[in-house]
């Protein structure tokens, strides 16, 4: 009487298949994961600037935050912050990306805001992949002006290269 089942060689042959399918789809997916991470870090870039003019025109005076913590935290007469809890630490990482948010160079104090933290004329945030290749491949960076630059390296454009006649890449 002849027992039911598979054989040795029908088993071997179907993870053969099952692995060259899997070696073939991989890289797809994790392709698709590096956009989807870049393009949650250009939203959290557009955020900020969002952000910044919003407390800029309320809050700042006219200056703006040099914190993402400061736009995490809203006026006393207020229960809304300007930046989601998600972006409001300092550096705050996000879907593979660190981003981070300081006081552009050589830009002077501003006014005092609605909670007494001093403001500065201009900023710069940059958004960086925690591990470039995998997380993301481009960096991304951007100032008052409220464009934003990228850079296929993988570092943060710079604020010399946002400058106009600078040469950084503006993402269109």
């Amino acid at each position: 009487m002849r027992e039911r089942g598979f054989t040795l060689v029908e088993l071997l042959i179907v993870i053969a298949v099952i692995v060259v399918v899997a070696a073939i789809a991989v890289p797809s997916m994790l392709r698709a994961r590096s956009s989807a991470n870049e393009t949650n870090a250009i939203a959290s870039m557009r955020a900020v600037s969002s952000a910044q003019a919003a407390y800029a025109s309320s809050a700042g005076g006219g200056a703006y935050a040099v914190a993402l913590a400061t736009l995490g935290t809203p006026c006393p007469s207020s229960t809304t912050a300007f930046l989601a809890e998600d972006l409001a630490t300092d550096p705050a990482v996000k879907s593979g990306y660190r981003l981070e948010l300081q006081a552009a160079s050589g830009a002077p104090n501003g006014p005092s805001d609605c909670n007494t933290t001093t403001t500065r004329a201009g900023y710069y945030s940059t958004a960086v992949p925690l591990s470039h290749g995998i997380s993301g491949n481009r960096a991304f960076s951007s100032n008052s002006s409220g464009a934003i630059f990228f850079d296929p390296s993988g570092t943060a454009p710079t604020e010399a290269a946002m400058a106009p006649g600078g040469g950084g890449t503006v993402i269109q």
